[in-house]
């Protein structure tokens, strides 16, 4: 079941919260608990935190650019996405009950391969299917002191009457214990258009350690990248 998270109302508290100059520190929603940031290449920088209002097993994630916010996400313990939000527009995106085939990263982690298949809504009733899978290289690589396990992928989104509306494919990242994947490489291409972005992770920053909740990204800022800016939804959205 759907957890009832207005999404939305994070997006404005993110982008309201008072960020003292000096600091400039992410605003952590009033009960939520960061575990992690993470900085990244293609200038982003994410929090992974959990709410204590929401369900066990499910968790958040808060991605920024120079800009600010450009996304908030929503899994559960098996990395499907149950909401997302689009804090410039004010847009939410939540996944439809009862999907075909539900992701799993259980079955990942046990057979190396997961198959999935879901749909999700806007707020302005726009349904969007998604079919595809992820699938372990038998490689694990280890970043700034943390060991992931490599993963490739390959996700189509269609309209309901089978359209294509874009597919992306890449190599990323599965942390186990924190039930999550993490970008790294891909494509993604429209029937007009086609870009590659580069989200590697870079560093990664715990409670303590200076840097952590930074809203700052560090890393390849000041270049641009006009379209992965346009499809940031469709970059970050598939996971969390």
């Amino acid at each position: 079941m759907i957890a009832r998270i207005d999404m939305r109302a994070l997006a404005l508290l993110a982008l309201l919260t008072p960020l003292p100059a000096a600091a400039q520190t992410f605003g952590l929603p009033q009960g939520c608990t960061a575990y992690v940031t993470i900085q990244s290449r293609g200038c982003m920088v994410s929090h992974l935190f959990t709410c204590a209002t929401d369900p066990p097993g499910q968790q958040r994630r808060a991605d920024l650019d120079e800009s600010g916010v450009i996304y908030l996400g929503l899994i559960d313990a098996e990395t499907q996405w149950l909401e997302s939000a689009g804090p410039a527009d004010g847009s939410t995106e939540r996944l439809l009950p009862d999907p075909a085939d539900p992701a799993s990263l259980t079955n990942l982690l046990a057979s190396g391969r997961d198959d999935f298949a879901f749909a999700t809504r806007t707020d302005d009733a726009f349904d969007t299917v998604f079919r595809g899978h992820d699938a372990l290289t038998g490689a694990s690589v280890v970043i700034d002191g943390v060991t992931l396990l490599a993963t490739t992928f390959d996700v189509t989104a269609s309209d309901t009457g089978g359209g294509l509306l874009w597919r992306t494919t890449g190599a990323e990242y599965v942390h186990p214990e924190w039930r999550t994947f993490i970008a790294g490489t891909r494509t993604t291409t429209t029937p007009d258009d086609s870009f590659e972005r580069d989200a590697t992770p870079v560093a990664f920053i715990f409670p303590g350690e200076e840097g952590f909740l930074s809203s700052t990204p560090r890393h390849d800022c000041g270049v641009m990248m006009s379209k992965a800016a346009a499809f940031a939804a469709v970059d970050s959205g598939e996971r969390n």
